[in-house]
């Protein structure tokens, strides 16, 4: 079976055709897509919509990317809304959270701090509900890191991960998969493939990010040229198990493999996933 582990399947982009998209998925063989959070205004949306169809399962968690609008209240109202949910079997994780060192407004001295504040609070409330998290990491990892080696045993996903293969190896010795999607697709991501290829598959899951981080064949032409009328492609969840075929075509082992073990990486890490 197919996971997609990181895909905001409420996002306005698919406000059009969200049961579709979700069916197109189904079809492609996409048996559980998991909905992450990003502030306390999409908590009840993320969790209605995981309820919505059978393969739908949610995280809660305040984005590093919202953290300049975020109050300090709103940990509060994230933990009681991860209080209100223990008992629900769709809830899976703590997230998206994390650390965003690459957008500009980000990086000043003070949004850094407050970055970190609300990055360390959410992986103490992780740590209070033994639930693991969902990482948001750019320009972050060592900084991260230090912060998860102080409390260990939460492990999760690293999504996105586009780190060091040293890196890579550290969040797996804290007991994280990290998150391979659509820049793997791309022939010139070349550190990215590199790591597809080097770590064990056994480390790895899938995952869209959708809407974003569209995968290469999204956005050409029928000839198989860029369309420069598509200004950003958009992304699902049925893409998976073409990126699936990418994972298996780079390692040199069939799709299938691929699979398997991704499918049993995902539920080794996000632990309430055994129960399906």
């Amino acid at each position: 079976m197919l996971i997609d582990t990181h895909c905001h399947l409420d996002a306005l982009e698919f406000d059009a055709d969200r049961d579709d998209v979700i069916q197109r998925a189904q079809k492609q063989g996409v048996h559980t897509i998991i909905i992450p959070a990003v502030n306390v205004g999409n908590f009840e949306v993320v969790r209605q919509l995981a309820h919505s169809f059978p393969g739908g399962y949610y995280a809660l968690g305040i984005h590093p990317i919202c953290v300049p609008s975020a109050q300090e209240s709103h940990l509060a109202d994230l933990e009681s809304a991860i209080q209100l949910a223990l008992t629900d079997p769709k809830l899976l994780a703590i997230g998206e959270i994390g650390l965003d060192y690459f957008l500009p407004e980000l990086t000043q001295p003070d949004m850094r701090q407050k970055q970190e504040m609300f990055y360390t609070a959410q992986l103490d409330l992780a740590q209070r509900y033994k639930l693991p998290v969902i990482i948001h990491v750019r320009r972050s990892h060592d900084i991260l890191l230090k912060h998860l080696r102080r409390r260990p045993c939460i492990g999760g996903i690293a999504h996105a991960f586009n780190g060091s293969l040293q890196q890579a190896q550290q969040f797996i010795d804290l007991g994280f998969a990290l998150g391979f999607g659509g820049a793997m697709t791309f022939k010139r991501a070349l550190q990215i493939r590199r790591l597809a290829q080097d770590l064990h598959l056994n480390d790895l899951v899938l995952e869209t990010d959708a809407p974003d981080i569209p995968p290469a064949w999204l956005g050409l032409n029928e000839h198989g040229e860029r369309d420069w009328s598509i200004a950003k492609p958009r992304n699902e969840p049925a893409h998976i198990a073409r990126m699936a075929a990418v994972l298996a075509d780079l390692r040199g082992v069939t799709q299938e493999q691929v699979l398997t073990t991704t499918w049993h990486n995902a539920r080794r890490v996000l632990p309430k996933l055994r129960g399906i």
